[in-house]
């Protein structure tokens, strides 16, 4: 690889203004990198010497844009490379990510949809058992009805809010 004049001028100067060699630095920042890197597993590299999986990016960011980044990666319960990650991949694709605690609302609503239909499907069959049994009642059945609307508006205005919250922000979690 290639390091320009400027770069090792500019690294040779980082190293001065530390009291450093350049040899001392260059040992520090490979400790560094390779203690903040995790357990890497040998399986997740390929001969070429390349990471399987995602292409790594690197962006640098206007300090408060990442002040925002970390309060908006937080709402999410996301570390900001995942949510910038997640945003990007969203914009790409045209998806509107759903987080966890969003998609556990979800699988309650579902729930309870089956719930209800269960509950239905118990007196169908009561009905058909016994031959003097009346049904549901038309209140009964104008209540079901109300709460599964209830249960799809929700989710309606549950996935509305998720698209809205990853173009506008933080406003859209917090309502």
């Amino acid at each position: 690889m290639h390091v320009s004049q400027g770069i090792k001028a500019r690294f040779r100067s980082l190293a001065e203004h530390q009291d450093m060699t350049q040899a001392g630095l260059l040992k520090q920042l490979i400790d560094s990198a390779v203690r903040n890197a995790g357990d890497i597993r040998a399986d997740a590299v390929q001969r070429s010497g390349r990471r399987v999986g995602g292409a790594r990016t690197y962006a640098l960011l206007h300090p408060d844009d990442k002040r925002l980044l970390v309060e908006r990666a937080a709402c999410r319960h996301m570390g900001a490379a995942t949510y910038i990650s997640v945003l990007v991949r969203a914009h790409l694709r045209n998806l509107a990510p759903l987080p966890k605690a969003e998609l556990m609302a979800l699988k309650q609503s579902v729930a309870e949809l089956g719930a209800i239909a269960r509950g239905l499907n118990q007196l169908i069959r009561l009905a058909e058992q016994r031959a003097g049994m009346t049904g549901p009642t038309r209140a009964d059945l104008l209540a079901t009805i109300t709460v599964c609307e209830a249960l799809r508006d929700h989710t309606k205005a549950l996935l509305k809010a998720n698209a809205l919250s990853w173009r506008a922000g933080n406003e859209a979690i917090s309502d």
